[in-house]
């Protein structure tokens, strides 16, 4: 393949004798063609990371988690507010609760926060809602698609099953009221001392959310006391909301671009020097893996329920 493409963008020249021997390729031809293995490196890495790249990363963060999270809960130090111990706000990502829907045979760690990032390794809390299991309305959020998609199949559930969330105040039971997607009557209003947990993720073809889709269930367990979330609806931050997009991812894809178009020149500078062949063995893990880079950055910039 190397060959072949090298003769195509190799200009034919005539010797004495009648034969043709080939010239090497143009500058602008050498940086056309630099240009397109970038182009589709990219490519490649952003389609594997959202699809089956996305969905090993899922599967190890989930793994990791759930280690994590088994631990605390067995040593009974498993958050159950928006707080650690030292009373700084929980860092983003960490496990706060274990969703278990059977009928869907989902079996997920759920995190705190839901920023693409957060979402990336499974469904996050939204921060302006208590935890599962308390008194008040929980949300969760979780992806439709991309990163092994949890949430894939939310839309089968049906009005009277139940499921169960556990947390570090125990193993509450919630049974389903119902589908809604945009549009659909609003659940009941909820009552003084009763819980609720809300399910969101995309609506519409895998890949293209068209909306959102919401799954209400009423907790039928104990209710635990709530304590206050750290945000109202008004304050939560915009990369947090449903479709919402991380925008802080900007700056380390610009970063992590510009590395790669350095790197690109220095594999052109050592093709030179020193030949395709090295160029090829140096080149092909180091523009992987910043691509990938690269990849994992503009994937965040994607609504955040894909």
């Amino acid at each position: 393949m190397g060959d072949r493409a090298h003769e195509l963008f190799c200009l034919p020249t005539r010797v004495k004798g009648g034969g043709t021997t080939t010239s090497p390729p143009a500058p602008a031809l050498r940086a056309t063609g630099a240009a397109l293995s970038i182009l589709a490196v990219l490519l490649l890495a952003f389609v594997a990371n959202l699809g089956p790249l996305g969905d090993l990363r899922h599967g190890r963060d989930q793994k990791v988690a759930h280690s994590a999270l088994r631990a605390e809960l067995a040593n009974a130090t498993a958050p159950v507010g928006p707080r650690a111990e030292d009373g700084e706000p929980l860092k983003p990502g960490t496990p706060v609760a274990l969703l278990e829907i059977p009928q869907l045979g989902l079996r997920t760690v759920i995190g705190e926060g839901t920023t693409s990032e957060v979402l990336a390794a499974g469904p996050g809390h939204r921060r302006d809602t208590v935890f599962p299991g308390q008194a008040g309305v929980s949300i969760v959020m979780g992806r439709q698609a991309a990163y092994g998609g949890p949430f894939a199949h939310l839309d089968e559930v049906r009005a009277g099953e139940t499921f169960t969330v556990s947390t570090g105040q125990g193993r509450h039971t919630y049974r389903v009221l119902g589908v809604r997607r945009e549009g659909d009557p609003q659940p009941p209003v909820l009552g003084a001392g009763q819980g609720r947990l809300t399910l969101i993720t995309g609506d519409g073809r895998p890949f293209l959310p068209g909306g959102l889709l919401r799954v209400d269930a009423d907790l039928v367990s104990a209710v635990q006391p709530a304590m206050a979330p750290l945000y109202t609806t008004g304050t939560l931050p915009a990369d947090e909301k449903p479709m919402a997009l991380q925008t802080s991812a900007w700056l380390p894809l610009v970063l992590w671009g510009q590395a790669l178009v350095l790197a690109a020149a220095a594999l052109t500078w050592i093709r030179v020097r020193s030949g395709r062949r090295e160029a090829w063995v140096i080149g092909v893990p180091v523009l992987g893996a910043l691509g990938f880079a690269v990849a994992d950055q503009a994937a965040l910039l994607l609504p955040n329920l894909l």
